[in-house]
């Protein structure tokens, strides 16, 4: 294993995951608490669904990595994990109507978080409560009668976000997709949930709702695609009159990464898909990486405008994404890092890139400087852009267990693999 592949397996068993084990998981109702400060101070236990379901299927992965020799930990104490989130998702999450609650009590009670009350507010909650429970799905400690209740709940779950995504009229708080445009976080989502949820069914409805988001990605005969060679859309318009906006102009470098690796992953779980990955993909990457690059502070910005400077464009007014896009544009944020160290990790692997490998070390040396909190609060996930501790809300008010366990974990397979092959 090389330098740095045996770094992010430090971090990831020496440092993230005790400090969840110690001070994240929820022993006495399932889940996990993440309403943390960027320092490690709990601030509140309600549960956001978005992150019970992430933990869910963290929590499965670590258990069948271990399971498999990659990473030195307990399968049992981390299936037992995901078991009780996915069990405390199933019981109070999910709500009628194939829609969960958005946030709820430690105990599991649902929690208004609409304008006018309203408790499922977010598509983005739905598919990553699927994921959860997809991950659940896949321990072989699943008992056979609720593993199928998991099933058809993420299957259930999947079908009506694909829907509601389709027709445009899908909540997806706290940042509400403008009328008129055409967001990537949807698509997203069902491509990566799609995938996992068919790893665990093998259902074919799981692989046509990834197929058909894989379609709306890259493009087809029929319709333009979010991606081309040579640039990407976070948010396209359907007007041209729209094309001078914030909205239009700006792009997310840590998504499109992100969204990049699931691709390859969804390809290597549905090989029938291997024909549709355009030569160019790994070019898009680079391209995204210059992009987003900060050549005066290192680090990759949150957004970037089409040209890979500062975001701008013409403003649509009233619209809190915009406001999110302004005002942090130029933080230093934890997910953004470790998605586009695995996503270059990853690709220069499956194209034969070297240029992709240095950029992976070139972010993982910043990370490694700027990111593990030296007195041991695992990460100190939000910077600014100096890469200074920033004590602020800059997404949902939490202290994410996701992204980077997640990023270090399958770094670490790809490290195992590369060395036993």
């Amino acid at each position: 294993m090389s330098a740095t592949g045996s770094e992010i397996r430090d971090q990831l068993l020496k440092g993230v995951l005790p400090w969840w084990l110690e001070n994240g998981v929820d022993r006495k109702d399932g889940g996990v608490f993440t309403c943390f400060s960027n320092s490690g101070r709990l601030l509140s236990n309600e549960k956001y669904t978005w992150s019970q379901g992430r933990w869910a299927w963290l929590c499965s992965r670590i258990a069948l990595d271990s399971e498999a020799g990659i990473i030195a930990e307990n399968p049992q104490l981390w299936a037992t994990l995901s078991i009780e989130t996915a069990r405390f998702i199933q019981a109070h999450a999910i709500m009628d109507g194939n829609v969960t609650a958005y946030r709820t009590s430690a105990e599991g009670q649902a929690l208004p978080s609409g304008p006018q009350g309203e408790i499922a507010v977010s598509v983005l909650a739905d598919l990553f409560a699927a994921l959860g429970l997809a991950g659940a799905a896949r321990l072989p400690q699943a008992a056979g009668r609720e593993r199928e209740e998991w099933l058809q709940s993420a299957h259930a779950l999947l079908a009506h976000a694909e829907e509601r995504i389709e027709a445009r009229s899908a909540p997806s708080e706290p940042y509400p997709v403008r009328a008129g445009f055409k967001d990537a976080a949807g698509l997203m989502l069902l491509l990566h949930v799609g995938a996992q949820l068919h790893l665990a069914s093998g259902s074919a409805e799981s692989a046509d709702t990834a197929g058909a988001a894989l379609s709306q990605l890259l493009g087809d005969g029929n319709s333009e695609g979010m991606w081309k060679a040579d640039s990407w859309w976070e948010y396209r318009p359907d007007s041209t009159d729209d094309l001078d906006t914030l909205l239009a102009r700006h792009r997310t470098p840590g998504h499109l990464l992100e969204m990049l690796w699931m691709v390859m992953e969804a390809v290597e779980i549905m090989p029938v898909l291997a024909p549709r990955i355009p030569d160019w993909l790994p070019d898009l990457a680079v391209r995204a990486l210059e992009d987003g690059w900060d050549d005066q502070h290192g680090g990759m910005f949150r957004y970037v405008d089409s040209t890979g400077a500062e975001p701008r464009g013409r403003l649509l007014g009233n619209d809190p994404y915009e406001t999110l896009v302004t005002q942090t544009w130029d933080t230093k944020l934890w997910w953004v890092q470790v998605e586009a160290l695995y996503a270059s990790r990853l690709l220069a692997e499956r194209f034969g890139r070297p240029d992709l490998l240095d950029w992976h070390e070139r972010i993982w040396s910043y990370t490694l400087d700027t990111f593990p909190d030296p007195s041991g609060q695992e990460w100190l996930q939000i910077r600014d852009r100096e890469g200074k501790p920033l004590d602020k809300v800059v997404a949902l008010p939490v202290k994410d267990p996701f992204h980077i366990a997640r990023s270090l974990l399958l770094t670490t397979e790809l490290e195992t693999r590369r060395t036993h092959t």
